[in-house]
């Protein structure tokens, strides 16, 4: 992941500016108060749905976002960084520049999104021994996936509160963290003959896995990657990433922070990430990342910058409601099922509006006569 910035504000910036102007000027007064609540709930409660009207990037992080960029969006993710591997048992050092992309499109009602997503490296491996070191240049596919991710599971939105723009945007409710949910299935594709897995060159292998995202306390996204990795391959990884991310004050600002896992029979590490992210328009967002892992063989210290890019040619998908009839009186469907709601649990009760009526009606007759027993 994943700086959603989309899903980790309910507004993008236009809306922040708005939101400080209101803020200072306006919100001294009970009836803006809430005309400004209700315009910002209008905006936030469309953070539930699949598209979103500013792009959603997993950029800079490495975790998956749970959600698809929506039906009819084709997005495009890519940058470049730097890394540097020194191991201290085997004397080694690795000096390697790489791009690693994502090609997103989102189809099927906004659940599904199908991926290439890939990282190419240009290697310089250096072996200290003696005096004359032995240096060998290398470079192909470190990852090359398409996979297809479904959304299986979203939460309800709670309701709003229409009096109180903090209790909807920056209160912590533990339903919150109550995630969406998506499975993974993908393909890994090793082309020619590949030195960095020698074994796997020309194979396929799988690729599966579960993600969780969770959106809480207004501005904070918590999202979750659990996989198995090359299955059917040379030898299986499971890996996983927990990503947190928080949008600043402004909306075109986004924070995160990343641990990221691997485990398998030869090797296992533990990898830290701190970044951010700029939103530069809707469609458009750049992004930069550091990060270093727990071990020193090999040690590793990397840095990058991305752009994220999206087409958007979504259309929304509009669902008929059926058409309300009157009867004889006038009445609607929907207040004839209000009325039979005001009826009693137990049969042969009277409604509770009779009730109301009946102590009005004795109220009234014991003020005109408070001699009459017949009430």
């Amino acid at each position: 992941m994943t700086l959603s910035l989309s899903r980790s504000v309910v507004f993008n910036y236009k809306g922040a500016k708005l939101r400080q102007y209101f803020d200072k000027q306006l919100m001294r007064n009970t009836s803006i108060k809430y005309i400004f609540t209700t315009i910002l709930l209008s905006v936030g409660l469309t953070t539930q749905a699949q598209y979103t009207d500013i792009i959603n990037s997993d950029r800079p992080g490495r975790s998956m976002s749970a959600y698809a960029p929506g039906n009819g969006v084709y997005q495009i993710e890519i940058g470049g960084f730097y890394e540097r591997r020194e191991h201290d048992k085997l004397n080694t050092e690795n000096s390697q520049f790489g791009t690693d992309f994502a090609l997103r499109v989102g189809m099927l009602e906004e659940k599904l999104e199908l991926s290439w997503r890939g990282t190419y490296l240009w290697d310089r491996f250096t072996q200290h021994d003696g005096q004359d070191p032995h240096t060998l240049n290398q470079h192909n596919f470190y990852d090359n996936t398409i996979g297809a991710k479904y959304l299986i599971f979203e939460p309800k939105s709670r309701e709003p509160n229409l009096y109180s723009w903090r209790a909807n945007h920056t209160n912590f409710d533990i339903r919150d963290l109550i995630p969406a949910v998506s499975v993974y299935l993908g393909t890994n594709i090793f082309i020619g003959d590949n030195p960095f897995f020698p074994n796997e060159s020309g194979s396929i292998s799988v690729k599966a896995g579960v993600i969780t995202q969770s959106h809480f306390a207004g501005r904070w996204v918590l999202t979750t990657n659990f996989f198995i990795d090359r299955l059917g391959g040379d030898e299986e990884l499971f890996n996983y990433a927990l990503t947190l991310t928080h949008a600043l004050y402004d909306g075109r600002y986004s924070v995160f922070v990343e641990h990221q896992g691997y485990s398998s029979s030869s090797y296992s590490d533990g990898i830290f990430r701190i970044g951010g992210a700029r939103l530069i328009n809707s469609n458009i967002q750049v992004d930069l990342s550091a990060g270093i892992n727990t071990k020193n063989t090999p040690s590793r210290v990397f840095g990058g910058i991305g752009l994220s890019y999206r087409l958007d040619y979504h259309k929304d998908f509009l669902i008929p409601q059926p058409i309300q009839e009157e009867d004889k009186n006038g009445t609607l469907d929907s207040e004839k099922k209000e009325k039979k709601k005001t009826l009693h649990h137990k049969a042969g009760k009277k409604t509770r509006e009779d009730k109301r009526k009946q102590k009005k009606v004795r109220k009234k007759r014991k003020k005109s006569n408070p001699f009459d027993i017949n009430y």
